[in-house]
């Protein structure tokens, strides 16, 4: 089985907690997207990345300075978001960081899929950008099904705890081979499972955590995650979609 999950926008820089363990495996593709930011206007670079002047700045600046290979963070330490505060690798102790390392795969728009200890350096681009790059119209179609590609050479089950802007780079285009299952954390509210962003990524967070503690490695055994108040419902489920409902029975 291998979990994949969203980046988050927020990035930082340690060097001391953890050694990287290797290189991202996208990192030649990685290269021409970099190039083809370098060869953008600032202002042509903060309406890509839809963000404020204080944020455009500091990307700016990053990407004058970026250096793929050297001064890397393992990328699971690297995002700084709601879901990795849960997740909380920090604090995990030996055989959870195992687990991840071995099941956890975090989508990029930049690096494409990477293992929670590749090495990587701070970076803005989401993966519904509209950058053209190669002759491709954006971000998707760069990657096209390399994702899924890849994923389907280590495992026949993917779980996927990933926004829907991050799982689309990968849902169309694996083999019939490959069971994809996804997650949904909600509240039922007048018959209707309702999501909100903030709770979805607390639980995204904590599950990865809860997987990791546990060690699972079997899809039947998501069923018993019961954190932050979340309860599997059978109701809401099928095979491939399992719903979690916050106050559930």
């Amino acid at each position: 089985m291998r979990i994949i999950i969203s980046p988050a926008k927020k990035m930082i820089v340690d060097t001391d907690s953890l050694a990287p363990e290797g290189l991202p495996r996208f990192l030649d593709r990685t290269e021409r997207l970099k190039a083809a930011l370098e060869g953008m206007t600032p202002g042509e670079l903060q309406k890509l990345w839809k963000c404020n002047d204080a944020i455009a700045a500091e990307n700016v600046e990053r990407l004058k300075t970026m250096d793929l290979r050297r001064g890397l963070t393992p990328a699971v330490l690297a995002y700084e978001g709601i879901q990795y505060r849960y997740l909380a690798p920090g604090v995990l102790e030996r055989e959870p960081l195992a687990y991840i390392g071995e099941h956890l795969r975090i989508l990029s728009g930049f690096y494409g899929l990477l293992g929670p200890f590749d090495g990587v350096t701070p970076y803005r681009l989401e993966m519904q950008a509209r950058l053209a790059v190669d002759g491709c119209r954006d971000l998707y179609a760069f990657w096209g099904d390399q994702l899924a590609g890849a994923l389907a050479e280590e495992t026949d089950t993917v779980l996927n705890l990933a926004s829907r802007e991050y799982s689309r780079a990968v849902e169309p285009w694996l083999p019939d081979s490959v069971r994809f299952i996804t997650c949904t954390f909600g509240e039922l509210r007048e018959g209707k499972i309702v999501e909100k962003g903030t709770m979805c990524k607390m639980a995204r967070g904590q599950m990865v955590r809860w997987l990791a503690e546990q060690r699972v490695e079997r899809p039947g055994d998501l069923r018993a995650f019961a954190e932050l108040g979340y309860r599997f419902s059978p109701g809401h489920s099928d095979q491939d979609h399992l719903v979690f409902i916050k106050g559930g029975a």
